[in-house]
């Protein structure tokens, strides 16, 4: 059987993957297995619960808060809010824990449970495993009278959130117009009005907050509505969030798009320039390009690499002492500010540095130049082999000799699908096509075919 959380939270499509039933289950398992020890000195659990726009987020919050209070929890619901207010409102509230309606950057139909544990943080897999166990059993004890959970909205957790991202700004945005895409998701209404509060000329798009429309040509992963708004408006920068805000990405004033890499860069510069990047290091995943790499050897900041995934960024910095990491697709996490990957504190400090040096972020965004990166995706072959085939190695070798310290190759099976991601960067982008294609041939070759 397959198990049931995956690399964030579960996610499947609302009523046929992810049902009301199921998010009822999940809830009342989670306030048995993260409630104990509030209930072992008389004390009833406290629980917050956010959303995006979707609509299915409606019902499946009514079956989360549901199985909640059900279960003896007390609910705060703060609504319509981005994934990072949720962890927030976890750790400034003492609550027991956090619950998250969204599918990210997922289309429409799609929806997710993501949970937070006290103070904000994503549970480890095996507290995952153990509630997903806990699903399974049927017989759970029912309170009755006053120890039935109570449940209230509580919006004022999002304006502490508020205030707490302009706390982190490193400069005030007067001066600055900023075209924010905020994908009809989570940040519709706050993001327009935190960077207005920061000092900002905000034009917003994609913010009516339709979530029938969340991430449907808009957003982190759909920019070219954003670049064309930055142009037609004269702005300086373009933000572009995904539907539950925890990522950000960024576009200049020539409508150049300014990916996670170069945000990292230019963040973990002013970082170290402020004396605030702990060991002078920046954590990232396999998948960073290497002129990020080459961008922070020139500038002494030392880079920590790991696997693909924002939560082994995040053991890695937690495991470091570290403050600063993230991912390409623009999930960035500041440890000094939050819990988690959060969309609207990365465009502050973004915006903060470009505020506090007087530079255009294109001017900043050059401190890294990108190599180009082909990615191909080799299907139908047995995956569990590609560390064990000498050929293989010998193949990788021969092109890691051949690109010297100009390029960077990358063989990575893929976790759920019988693939093998071929990635290859170099100076140029025929060189990088022409030698991730010829990688390609010999992963057909030497690995077994699967159906």
């Amino acid at each position: 059987m397959a198990r049931l959380f995956g690399t964030d939270g579960v996610r499947g499509v609302a009523n046929v993957d992810l049902t009301a039933e199921q998010a009822l289950s999940l809830a009342a398992a989670a306030v048995e297995l993260l409630g104990g020890s509030d209930a072992a000195v008389g004390r009833r659990p406290l629980v917050v619960v956010g959303r995006d726009t979707r609509p299915s987020g409606e019902f499946l919050e009514a079956a989360v808060v549901a199985g909640l209070a059900a279960s003896g929890a007390d609910v705060a619901r703060i609504g319509v809010a981005p994934t990072p207010a949720v962890a927030h409102a976890v750790a400034s509230s003492g609550a027991t824990f956090g619950v998250m309606l969204s599918a990210s950057h997922n289309p429409m139909p799609d929806n997710g449970i993501k949970l937070f544990a006290a103070g904000g943080l994503k549970l480890p897999d095996e507290v995952e495993d153990a509630i997903e166990q806990q699903m399974a059993r049927s017989s759970r004890r029912r309170p009755v009278g006053r120890e039935v959970g109570r449940v209230r909205d509580d919006p004022a957790l999002v304006d502490r959130y508020a205030d707490h991202l302009l706390t982190s700004l490193p400069a005030r945005l007067d001066g600055l117009r900023v075209v924010v895409d905020c994908a009809q998701g989570a940040a519709s209404a706050l993001a327009p009005r935190v960077l207005r509060a920061a000092g900002a000329d905000v034009v917003a798009l994609h913010a009516d907050g339709d979530g029938n429309a969340i991430n449907d040509g808009s957003g982190a992963t759909h920019l070219d509505s954003l670049r064309a708004a930055v142009v037609a408006q004269g702005a300086d920068v373009g933000i572009a969030h995904d539907g539950d805000a925890d990522r950000c990405l960024a576009v200049d004033a020539a409508g150049e798009v300014v990916d996670g890499d170069q945000i990292l860069a230019i963040c973990a510069i002013a970082l170290a320039e402020r004396g605030d990047l702990a060991a002078g290091t920046v954590v990232v995943t396999v998948m960073s390009n290497l002129g990020f790499r080459h961008a922070m050897r020139e500038a002494g900041i030392t880079v920590v690499t790991t696997p693909v995934g924002d939560r082994y960024v995040l053991e890695a910095m937690r495991a470091g002492g570290f403050v600063l990491g993230g991912e390409q697709s623009g999930h960035v996490l500041f440890l000094d500010h939050a819990t988690t990957g959060d969309g609207l504190l990365t465009a502050l400090q973004l915006l903060g540095r470009v505020a506090e040096t007087g530079q255009p972020l294109g001017e900043l965004a050059k401190v890294m130049t990108r190599l180009p990166q082909v990615l191909v995706n080799v299907r139908g072959v047995d995956r569990t082999r590609v560390q064990a085939s000498p050929e293989l190695r010998a193949a990788v070798a021969e092109v890691e000799a051949e690109l010297g310290d100009a390029g960077r190759v990358l063989l990575r099976p893929s976790g759920t699908e019988p693939l093998v991601r071929v990635m290859v960067e170099a100076e140029t982008d025929a060189v990088a096509r022409e030698t991730a294609q010829r990688l390609a041939a010999t992963v057909r070759e030497a690995l077994p075919a699967v159906g």
